[in-house]
C-alpha cells in the first residue's frame, strides 16, 4: 500500500527550528518531485516548497524563503524540511506530497499523493 508518512511536527517557540522528515513506502508513488504544503485553521492549503531529486531544483515560498531548507536523501524516498527561525504565522498542519502530475508545483491540484500531515505550532 502508497502511503506518505510525516514525522517532527511538535510546539515550539518563536525564533525556534523543527526538522520535519516525510518518507514514502509502496512502489507505485512517483517520489521524482516532492513537496510540502501547510494548512492552517481556516485557511486553504498552501505551498510551502519543491524540491527534485537529490541535488536537483529547490523552489520555496516567498514566506518562507530564507528560513526553511527542503532536502532529499540519496535514496530519494524521504523528503525533508527544516525550518528556522519559525514565527507564529508558521502554525498549520504541514503535508508531504508526491505524485506530481506536473504544471505549476505550488498548486496542490497538480500533486497525487499525500501524507496525514503534521502540527506545527509555534508559540508567541
Amino acid at each position: 500500500q502508497e502511503r506518505l508518512s510525516e514525522s517532527g511536527g511538535s510546539v515550539v517557540q518563536a525564533g525556534g527550528s523543527l526538522k520535519l522528515s516525510c518518507t514514502a513506502s509502496g512502489d507505485s508513488v512517483s517520489t521524482s518531485f516532492m513537496g510540502w504544503f501547510r494548512q492552517a485553521p481556516g485557511k486553504e492549503r498552501e505551498f510551502v516548497a519543491f524540491c527534485g531529486g537529490y541535488d536537483g531544483l529547490r523552489d520555496y515560498a516567498d514566506s518562507v524563503k530564507g528560513r526553511f531548507t527542503i532536502s532529499r536523501d540519496k535514496g530519494e524516498k524521504t523528503v525533508y524540511l527544516q525550518m528556522n527561525n519559525l514565527k507564529p504565522e508558521d502554525t498549520a498542519v504541514y503535508v508531504c506530497t508526491a505524485d506530481y502530475y506536473g504544471g505549476a508545483y505550488f498548486v496542490h491540484g497538480n500533486w497525487g499523493a499525500w501524507g496525514q500531515g503534521t502540527q506545527v505550532t509555534v508559540s508567541a
